[in-house]
């Protein structure tokens, strides 16, 4: 039985983070701590997959769905640097302190952890793999009022190995695992281990 209220409506996006996914040799799945991607502007992640139909006894006999992860965009304010290094492989010169980006550079898995405001409580998500395509460039000239311009970054969330591609938080999620969300990458224990 519920002990806390399901949300009515979601709104509002903020504490976006980022982690680098690391596949070891046996296949286990680790990240690295959460880093913040602070001004978020909008998230829009449409879900991959086709549909396929077989036909028999003149009708649609068996429907299926491929679940093939989802793609979408990130519009932030700024993408931080810390995120152009850790994800897009871009470097900084030592000496000179300006960041390089450079034709051989390839983007490193990460997953992304998000929350959506609620008229209860957020919802907290995660997407366990994404890849990241290098964000255009784009300004105008400031006329009568400062309108800040955004930066979007197109992901593709794919599914692991083991088949996850994300999770969320629900109304009934123990505090501790909803208070440490942007601490550690949260998965499921694997089959036949507790926790």
């Amino acid at each position: 039985m519920p002990t806390n209220k399901a949300n009515k409506v979601k709104f509002g996006l903020k504490n976006v983070h980022y982690a680098l996914l690391t596949v070891g040799e046996d296949g286990a799945v680790t990240y690295a701590a959460p880093v913040p991607i602070p001004g978020a502007v909008s998230l829009s992640m449409e879900a991959q997959g086709d549909t396929s139909t077989f036909y028999a006894d003149d009708m649609a006999y068996y429907v299926t769905a491929a679940n093939d992860g989802y793609s979408g965009d990130l519009e932030i304010a700024l993408i931080p640097d810390s995120y152009r290094k850790d994800v897009l492989g871009e470097t900084e010169d030592e000496t000179d302190k300006i960041m390089v980006e450079n034709v051989s550079a390839e983007p490193k898995p990460h997953a992304l952890l998000f929350e959506f405001a609620g008229d209860q409580k957020a919802t907290r998500h995660v997407l366990y793999n994404c890849a990241a395509t290098r964000p255009g460039l784009t300004g105008s000239t400031t006329n009568k009022s400062k309108e800040p311009a955004t930066e979007k970054i197109s992901l593709t969330a794919s599914p692991l190995a083991n088949g996850n591609i994300k999770a969320k938080t629900t109304p009934d999620t123990p505090d501790e695992k909803y208070n440490n969300w942007y601490q550690t990458v949260w998965q499921p224990a694997a089959p036949g281990v507790g926790g």
